[in-house]
Parts: structure tokens; C-alpha cells; sequence
């Protein structure tokens, strides 16, 4: 069955997509199995990747149910446009900047939604994600209500700089902006999140005493 078929956007989630990996291959090989359209390199693309989509996402959205759908759709375009890779020692990078995309596309759509009062998201109840420390997780939410107010292209930056690790040159080739640009926003959003938290006593100590660095 080729990638097109399985990648298809169905009832059924693409974390069904299992058995017949290869863990052990290399990501060129592995690459070069998912251009062929080969199911083992379908099922095995999805086992190596996705965490690192959900996780990513789930940062930057503050919810685990948006991140997994997210991740969803990332997969469905990687596998659709695999041929496209001109590298395959580059796939890693390839189901990156798909993420990145799609969380870009995510964030403005969000706030487009939040604009016309159709959805709150500082409003929604994630009971199904609750943990025994509430408090902690009070925090958590209240945070990414912060990042709610961002400009989506501040809060991708943000997210990518300070949570993903990435280095301002990286982000810069993942978003299609430019090194200036990037560094731009992540001074706006630094500048504001820095002065919503110390406005809230609570949320101060995130700051550990300190502003986030560039």
C-alpha cells in the first residue's frame, strides 16, 4: 500500500499505523524506503517522529488532544510530498519544517477564532488531561494563556527558542524568516512575557529571578 493510501486522512489515527518498522535503519534509508512508498518505512516514519511532533506541538498549543491532532496532519503531507526530499540524510529536518508549518498555520487560525469570540482558550477545560498537582497545572495553563496573547509568529519563535532548544539561525531556516526577523520576535515576545508574568505573583518565579535571554 503506498504513503498516499495510508497517510490517507480517515477515522482512523495514524498511531494505528504499526508493525514491520525497522528501528535500526538510518534516517537516509529510511528516507529512501518512505520515497518508494514501502509500508515498513510508512509505519517506522511515524514511530521515530511523531513524539517529537507531539511534544512540540503540545508546547506550543498547551494541549495534548491539539498537539496528537496536529501531528496528524504533519504526517499526512510528509507522507504525501516524500518524493519531494531531495536529501534523504535530511528527513528529520523535512518532518520538522512540517511541523513548524502546520503550527504556524495552527497559531494564526487560532487567534483568527479568538478575534471573532468564537473560541476562548483561556476558557477551555482540559479535564481530560488533569493531573493530581493542580496547582502546577494551573500554573501551566495559565501560562499558555499568556502565549495566547502573542502574535502567532512570536509565540512560534518563542516556543521554538526556548522549549524546542533551537538556535536562532535554525529557526530562522524552519520558518522561512529571516535571521533578523527572527531575533525581532523573539525580543517582542520575551519583552512582553516577561512583563505579563511579573505582573502576576504567581507566575513570577518562572522568571527565576531573571529575563529569558535572546
Amino acid at each position: 500500500m503506498r504513503a498516499s493510501t495510508l497517510a490517507r486522512r480517515s477515522q482512523t489515527p495514524l498511531s494505528l499505523v504499526g508493525g514491520g518498522g525497522r528501528p535500526d535503519t538510518s534516517d537516509g534509508e529510511l528516507a529512501r524506503g518512505l520515497i518508494a512508498g514501502e509500508s515498513w518505512a510508512i509505519a517506522e516514519t511515524w514511530q521515530r517522529f511523531a513524539p517529537m511532533v507531539i511534544m512540540m506541538a503540545e508546547r506550543c498549543l498547551g494541549s495534548k488532544s491539539e498537539a496528537e491532532d496536529v501531528a496528524q496532519e504533519v504526517f499526512y503531507r510528509v507522507f504525501r510530498k516524500a518524493k519531494t526530499l531531495r536529501d534523504p540524510d535530511a528527513l528529520r529536518s523535512f518532518v520538522y519544517s512540517f511541523g513548524v508549518r502546520a503550527l504556524r498555520t495552527e497559531l494564526r487560525r487560532r487567534k483568527v477564532r479568538s478575534w471573532l469570540l468564537l473560541d476562548r482558550p483561556e476558557l477551555r477545560a482540559e479535564g481530560a488531561h488533569r493531573t493530581p498537582d493542580v496547582e502546577s497545572r494551573d500554573l501551566l495553563r495559565r501560562f499558555h494563556v499568556l502565549l495566547d496573547r502573542l502574535t502567532p509568529r512570536d509565540r512560534l519563535v518563542f516556543v521554538l527558542r526556548r522549549m524546542e532548544s533551537m538556535t536562532v539561525e535554525e529557526i530562522a531556516t524552519r520558518t522561512e524568516l529571516s535571521v533578523s526577523t527572527v531575533k525581532r520576535s523573539m525580543g517582542h515576545a520575551t519583552e512582553r512575557l516577561s512583563r505579563w508574568i511579573e505582573a502576576d505573583p504567581e507566575l513570577s518565579g518562572l522568571l527565576d529571578g531573571r529575563r529569558w535571554g535572546r
